[in-house]
């Protein structure tokens, strides 16, 4: 079997596997659904007909369902945006929050929570602020006028320094018997607030980041081979290298607005998906995605099956996160350039 069929198998299970995984959320949770009651539910949608009890149909369609599609897409933007950020940086080691649009967005949620604004507020600011950081990081090095690729990265370690510390005073400020609380939550990532409302308001922006860098998905390779032999391969690195750092910004804004802070997706998934299938992104980005989006929605699963309580996303990320990158740096030569 050649090379690219087996990537194209590997891309394949992922897909049926992601299928799979999300019928089963639908079912998994405090309140048990078994898979037959599911098909009757999907049918009785699908024809107009009443097959379930509403209880049970107010679980799938009102509160799961929404659920796990935010999941897919939420874990397979971060993805994607872990994957362009490591091959245009050339750097294994950055993660979507690179340039302090996580941060951002945190910071941009907390005030939108301390002006009492209600969910559709709390999510434009933070997608704004999640954009204004990471116009900050790309306009220090132009005024020192050092625009190589460490110097961004070190202005975006400064940018969400500096976010960490409005952050901090914001919590300070807080209301501790309720809007800290609320702070605090979203700072540690949750799905349990998103409906289709707020999904559909972010999904245009996802979709559009998505669908143009998947168009580029064959020139990230090239990018990463460095600045000298991409543009001897005809490619303007400055012009594509500006379109994939903005689509992968909006990715990561959008994702962290409607789900708050998620970590680890961003970082360790692209290396899960290089591991599997090579690191031409020409596979390697479509497959993150599908990864991404299959491991949010394991946690998420988990998040709210585990415990009568929902567990913050962001603790089970890091849980599971952390061996998976100890094995690959263990198993794997990642340097830092």
């Amino acid at each position: 079997m050649s090379n690219a069929k087996q990537q194209h198998r590997i891309i394949w299970l992922a897909l049926i596997s992601l299928v799979l995984l999300a019928l089963i959320s639908l079912c998994f949770g405090n309140y048990q659904i078994p898979l037959t009651h599911l098909y009757d539910a999907i049918l009785g949608s699908l024809t107009g007909q009443t097959l379930v009890s509403p209880i049970e149909s107010n679980i799938i369609f009102s509160l799961r369902l929404p659920r796990m599609l935010a999941a897919i897409c939420i874990g397979a933007a971060l993805a994607i945006s872990g994957t362009a950020y490591q091959s245009i940086f050339q750097n294994p080691l950055v993660s979507p929050d690179l340039l302090g649009v996580s941060n951002g967005a945190a910071v941009g949620a907390a005030l939108a929570i301390l002006f009492g604004w209600h969910a559709l507020g709390t999510q434009i600011m933070a997608f704004l602020l999640g954009l204004a950081a990471v116009l900050l990081s790309v306009m220090i090095p132009r005024l020192m006028g050092r625009s190589t690729n460490l110097t961004l990265v070190l202005a975006g370690v400064v940018v969400s320094g500096l976010m960490q510390a409005i952050l901090g005073l914001l919590k300070y400020l807080a209301d501790p018997d309720s809007q800290l609380q609320n702070i605090v939550y979203w700072q540690l990532g949750s799905l349990s607030k998103v409906t289709v409302g707020n999904l559909v308001s972010v999904l245009p922006m996802m979709l559009l980041g998505m669908i143009v860098l998947w168009i580029m998905r064959w020139r990230l390779t090239v990018l990463g081979l460095g600045d000298a032999a991409a543009q001897s391969m005809g490619v303007n690195v400055k012009v594509e290298r500006r379109i994939v750092v903005v689509c992968a910004t909006i990715l990561t804004a959008a994702s962290v607005c409607l789900s708050g802070t998620i970590g680890w997706i961003g970082l360790v998934v692209p290396h899960m998906a290089r591991m599997l299938i090579g690191p031409n992104t020409r596979y390697s980005l479509p497959l993150s995605a599908l990864v991404g989006a299959i491991f949010l929605l394991i946690v998420d699963t988990l998040a709210r099956t585990l415990s009568a309580g929902e567990i913050p996303l962001s603790i089970l990320t890091g849980f599971i996160g952390t061996p998976i990158f100890i094995y690959i740096l263990a198993t794997r030569k990642v340097t830092l350039r």
